[in-house]
């Protein structure tokens, strides 16, 4: 599969082959969505918490005769029937996080790349360098490219000074190609890699 090349001018810098393993698979959305459940479950902090039975702060007095009151039998206010009782069966302090095997999450960011190129929504770039670390020229040039969300995934290290120009940028999210994930390749509406990136990414998925 060959693309062409871009400047962040708009300008052609040749052309690049990728894999078909990586960019021309047939993407699957349920390989996709057993990957981005894994990793939002994992991201969920499962700081949820009620108290039991055990932990509301009541007097553990029985609150009236065990017979004789033509009521039901009770033995102390905390009970989870009461108002200010504990909870019943209430969410507690939890890890929300399952395994999902190391070649099954390689197979995902596989049909992830391939469906942003199926969409036509891969963007191949030279480099992700600006001259002057500056946010309203990076916007500039991403305005006139037509890039509405943009993901830019680089090599192993994203430039200095384009990282620091592009931190203001709501529409603009940088990553090195380690950082290069399901999730955010899909919360995007343009996927825009690196020569550097495309490189990295096919040495990582092999």
């Amino acid at each position: 599969m060959k693309l062409d090349v871009i400047k962040l001018d708009g300008k052609k810098a040749g052309s690049v082959d990728l894999a078909d393993d990586l960019f021309g698979l047939e993407p699957r959305a349920d390989i996709l969505h057993r990957v981005v459940r894994w990793q939002r479950n994992n991201a969920q902090q499962g700081t949820h918490k009620v108290k039991t039975r055990s932990e509301v702060k009541y007097s553990t007095k029985k609150i009236y005769r065990q017979k004789g009151t033509g009521g039901a039998r009770h033995g102390a206010r905390s009970a989870p029937i009461f108002r200010g009782g504990g909870v019943y069966k209430g969410p507690v302090v939890r890890s929300h996080g399952h395994d999902l095997t190391k070649k099954f999450r390689k197979l995902g960011l596989r049909h992830a790349l391939s469906a942003k190129a199926t969409a036509g929504e891969l963007v191949i770039i030279d480099t992700a360098e600006v001259k002057d670390a500056k946010s309203s020229v990076l916007a500039k040039q991403v305005k006139e490219l037509g890039w509405k969300r943009a993901l830019i995934i680089d090599g192993a290290e994203v430039n200095a000074d384009f990282a620091k120009a592009a931190k203001n940028l709501d529409n603009v999210d940088v990553l090195p190609s380690m950082g290069a994930n399901v999730y955010d390749i899909l919360k995007r509406d343009t996927l825009v890699i690196t020569k550097a990136g495309v490189e990295a990414l096919e040495a990582r998925l092999k």
